[in-house]
């Protein structure tokens, strides 16, 4: 079978985290006759629509949606079979794609433990919180300058994390939360109903029983992900463009997916429109001053080597959204191991952060001698079946998505450390990257890019 089916069958031994998989829609990329399809149209303008862009698109039988006008992009809806060759004729398109979906696949999960169920001074942190002991040094990072998030004047340092929402009623939660906003059509509520993104959030920033890497950073709401289904690319490119407008300091993407190009299945034209939407997305961010941190995905594959990933596939494999400039995590074990599902890949993984796993004795081809005490443990919103929130408690997940806001919430304090706007994301995920505890092989690895992040080492480098 070749890796894309094995991909999107989840055939692999366990597909966790919110690492997703594109959905190249129709086909061969044109449009069903007689279908309104939705599109991705990409400018040769990068920070602005150029003058005459709507006529280009009403021309080739298109109804602008929705416009990313910082990005050079628009969402178009048509049923024009013969839409992309149509607009693509336009010398001011630089491609054009049918849009893709992202859908989060399934997280290793526990059963969330209630708040009002613990005993009165239950300790989450002290009892569960491995990762988050393992990042901080047991807590030692905290007595350091900036180490809980605090800035010496007092500026604010928000991580916005683009998620499912985040619970902000949570009490470990709530007095770090600075707002959100949803990019959901129908849901205008930045609240999360799955509990993805609350414990995200928690790793970065919980403030009670529970404990995240900088205490005392902020955190924002940027909702991509409803109660089920997916997410379009231009949704998320637009809750990075609008983070970064938003003054947000890091941003978190526990998300991402895969890109077959070349493959028969899949028409390359297609593929191109969200591979740079989502590359001027991370650029407009990054000039913005926001370190952008992105998880590595958790389908146990080498990512270095797009034809190797692609397996009996023509063509070559991509991991998306990807950019040399962000910081993409694998994820580690307690025991300080590369966790069974993690991906991995020479000049793929910049550093690995605790994400959780089941234990040494687990067996992912049984399922056998799992232990839920080696999950990362964080905050969740309890739900009803029909995905209201009706309290608030704790979980245990593992995945990527669970590595990468230490990296997020590891970065927000570098920044308190030295000041809002007085660093570069350069300069941030430089500090990350040389901090880091080399864990494998003594410097750069496949596993671990640079190391195992330390928040110690990280304040205390000159």
């Amino acid at each position: 079978m070749s890796t894309r089916k094995k991909l999107y069958a989840g055939t692999l031994a366990v597909l966790l985290g919110a690492a997703t998989i594109f959905n190249a829609g129709i086909g061969k990329g044109e449009a069903e006759v007689n279908t309104e399809n939705t599109y991705l149209v990409i400018f040769k303008d990068q920070d602005k629509l150029p003058a005459g862009y709507a006529e280009a698109i009403k021309k080739a039988g298109g109804q602008v949606e929705d416009q990313l006008n910082k990005l050079g992009a628009v969402e178009v809806t048509s049923k024009n079979a013969n839409f992309l060759n149509e607009v693509k004729k336009s010398s001011l398109v630089l491609e054009a794609g049918v849009q893709s979906t992202v859908y989060p696949e399934k997280t290793i999960d526990t059963e969330p433990v209630a708040v009002d169920d613990l005993g009165e001074g239950a300790d989450i942190y002290n009892n569960m919180m491995w990762d988050i002991k393992q990042v901080t040094n047991d807590g030692e990072s905290w007595k350091l300058p900036g180490g809980t998030g605090l800035t010496a004047d007092g500026d604010d340092i928000v991580v916005g994390v683009i998620d499912t929402g985040i619970d902000y009623n949570h009490p470990d939660l709530k007095d770090n939360y600075v707002g959100g906003k949803s990019f959901v059509p129908g849901y205008g509520d930045p609240i999360d109903q799955n509990s993805h993104g609350t414990h995200v959030a928690g790793s970065i920033a919980a403030k009670g029983r529970a404990l995240g890497v900088g205490p005392d950073l902020k955190v924002a709401s940027y909702r991509v992900f409803g109660p089920t289904g997916g997410a379009a690319t231009s949704h998320i490119a637009e809750a990075l463009m609008t983070a970064a407008d938003d003054n947000v300091d890091v941003v978190n993407m526990s998300l991402g997916g895969y890109d077959w190009f070349q493959d028969p299945a899949y028409a390359t034209k297609d593929i191109v429109a969200d591979v740079q939407l989502f590359n001027r997305a991370i650029q407009y961010a990054i000039k913005k001053g926001v370190t952008v941190v992105g998880s590595a995905g958790n389908n146990a594959v080498d990512l270095s080597s797009p034809g190797k990933l692609s397996g009996d596939d023509k063509g070559a494999t991509h991991r998306s959204p990807s950019s040399q400039t962000l910081i993409r995590v694998s994820a580690g074990g307690a025991l300080k191991n590369l966790a069974f599902y993690s991906n991995y890949g020479v000049g793929k993984i910049d550093v690995m952060a605790p994400g959780g796993d089941l234990g040494p004795n687990y067996d992912p081809a049984t399922g056998a001698g799992r232990d839920n005490n080696y999950l990362a443990w964080s905050t969740v919103p309890l739900l009803d079946a029909n995905k209201q929130v009706i309290g608030h408690g704790y979980g245990g997940k593992g995945g990527t998505s669970m590595a990468a806001p230490k990296v997020a919430g590891l970065a927000g304090v570098v920044i308190a450390k030295h000041g809002k706007d007085k660093l570069t994301p350069a300069q941030v995920k430089a500090i990350v990257l040389n901090s880091s505890e080399d864990v494998f092989k003594a410097g750069y690895d496949a596993e671990s890019g640079h190391g195992l992040i330390n928040a110690v080492n990280a304040l205390n480098l000159k």
